[in-house]
């Protein structure tokens, strides 16, 4: 990928996601347990992540994620990082994750313990940052953190459809902010020229990879590859500006 192209991240839940993904174009995979309807998405087991790995030579990111809160205990964090060792050891390039305190403000110290517990490994703040008290702070308490290499967010916790004049709006005030801003939640095709054009690079896809936009269902190379031309397409149109 050219440093002037979009990254396009795809959620996998398995290994039978990654052929989808990989043909259809993607950049990054980020692996996932599905949990229960309505609760959200949980760390894999190892050998998930190790079957996905061996399917694939794109980097894998994975979710550290262990309730259905934004908050963690110590004894959660202890068992996290050990997570993460073990999914490096299974193969994974970077991990994905995001804790906020209890006046939902982004979690400093339990983020930054993480960070600094995987020296040198990249992570992607989740969409937990949706649901911190106040976007523009949020993401100046972010900012310089150490590993930090995406934060995934929709601009509201409702989703892009409610939040992406707010999300467009940060992006574009702050370059720092449109380096960092990978949209996910809901995105759809209009909105990706509007990114590019404010500087945004990175992109994640959800459901919008699977056949009738359901988890029940693979991911499909045709469905990755139509947004792998419109990120490509909407790219060029930025640089020739």
């Amino acid at each position: 990928m050219g440093t002037d192209a979009a990254l396009l991240e795809v959620t996998v839940t398995g290994p039978r996601d990654v052929g989808g993904a990989d043909e259809g174009g993607a950049d990054r995979l980020h692996l996932v347990a599905p949990g229960e309807p309505g609760a959200g998405v949980f760390s894999p087991e190892p050998g998930t992540v190790s079957a996905v790995c061996r399917e694939t030579d794109l980097p894998v990111n994975v979710l550290l994620r262990l309730n259905d809160s934004w908050t963690t205990t110590g004894g959660e964090l202890v068992r996290l990082v050990g997570l993460a060792e073990d999914y490096l050891g299974c193969g994974a390039a970077g991990v994905s994750f995001g804790f906020l305190d209890a006046d939902l403000e982004i979690d400093i110290e339990v983020c930054g313990h993480l960070a600094a517990s995987l020296p040198g490994v990249p992570w992607t703040f989740h969409r937990a940052f949706d649901s911190a008290l106040e976007a523009r702070r949020s993401w100046r308490r972010l900012r310089g953190m150490p590993g930090l290499e995406a934060v995934c967010s929709a601009g509201s916790p409702r989703g892009l459809s409610a939040g992406y004049d707010d999300l467009l709006a940060c992006v574009e005030s702050d370059p720092a902010v449109a380096a960092l801003a990978m949209p996910g939640g809901g995105l759809l095709a209009e909105h990706v020229p509007w990114f590019v054009r404010a500087g945004v690079r990175q992109f994640h896809l959800g459901r919008q990879a699977r056949p009738g936009a359901s988890y029940k269902s693979y991911v499909d190379a045709g469905h990755v590859r139509s947004w792998r031309l419109l990120l490509d397409n909407a790219s060029r149109r930025a640089l020739g500006a």
